[in-house]
């Protein structure tokens, strides 16, 4: 056995350790009780009983999963905390432009160099392209991570026997690239996307964006949004330079191919509501609590 394949093995493991089996279907139990039932502010006995477990494993797990109890998370998932982070940054996008994306406000976010396929690229629908894939358990369930030579060009997301689906909803995106599953080669990415000690500033993840020339404009315009904040989808398009577009730019941030890196999950509706998740309304409010969890046990 070579160096690489070792090192690809030990990738493959620490990845599995992000997200023991089950854990997700847990949380998302969880999650979906506190969402429903935040105005009551449930007590862990409460929620553990929805989750289908005991307060004690709940909390265990909720520790192990995002540093804080469940009755920290509470108040991250909440609706009512994601209107709090848009009505204190209504034009969070200009004040992350002006820091630059090694600003502050990234400080503890993922640290992301990105470039773009030529719309040539694009308009052959991958053709040429050979894209390797590979399913991997992670904080919002499994993962699935697709990369080409130049680095990461898809992820998605899959609840327990979705995988499949989620599969063909990517690879309808560029229907005539090639496909190689390898989960090998895809699971450095998922340490380094799910495991914020990898976030480093000297070692960007690179990322390949492939759309339309409008949509990689309001991708780009998404990774300039910082961790813990919200915007919304009429402040991307008056950004863009296109305030009568913000019908299109939802449409844009719904099909971005890359979830999570590309932050679509922190674009709300201009009332403060969540509004739509390609993956799921679920998981967009897992992935708002997660990040802001990270905030405050960074604190």
């Amino acid at each position: 056995m070579n160096m690489q394949q070792t090192i690809q093995q030990e990738a493959v493991r620490d990845a599995r350790r992000l997200a023991p089996t089950g854990d997700y279907e847990t949380v998302r139990r969880a999650i979906a009780f506190v969402s429903e039932n935040f105005r009551d502010q449930p007590q862990v006995e409460a929620i553990a009983e929805a989750a289908g477990t005991n307060p004690r494993a709940l909390t265990e797990l909720f520790r192990r999963w995002c540093g804080l109890t469940p009755m920290d998370f509470l108040a991250a998932v909440t609706l009512d905390n994601a209107r709090k982070i848009l009505r204190d940054a209504p034009n969070v996008l200009d004040a992350s432009f002006e820091l630059g994306l090694s600003g502050a406000g990234r400080l503890h976010d993922l640290f992301v160099t990105h470039e773009a396929m030529s719309p040539g690229e694009w308009k052959s629908g991958g053709g040429g392209l050979e894209i390797r894939f590979g399913l991997h358990p992670s904080p919002f369930g499994t993962a699935l991570v697709m990369a080409t030579s130049r680095g990461l060009c898809g992820l998605a997301f899959a609840d327990e026997g979705g995988e499949q689906a989620a599969l063909e909803d990517m690879r309808g995106r560029w229907p005539n690239a090639r496909y190689v599953e390898d989960a090998a080669a895809t699971a450095p990415y998922v340490k380094r996307i799910f495991n914020s000690a990898e976030w480093r500033a000297d070692a960007p993840l690179r990322v390949v964006l492939i759309g339309t020339n409008f949509e990689v404009k309001v991708w780009e315009t998404l990774l300039a949004i910082p961790l813990g904040r919200a915007t919304t989808y009429s402040d991307i398009a008056r950004k863009i330079c296109r305030e009568k577009a913000a019908r299109a730019v939802g449409a844009a941030v719904g099909k971005n191919p890359i979830s999570f890196v590309v932050p679509c999950h922190r674009v709300l509706g201009k009332s403060g509501a969540l509004t739509g998740y390609h993956w799921g309304l679920t998981r967009k409010r897992a992935m708002l609590g997660w990040e802001a969890a990270k905030l405050v046990s960074a604190a």
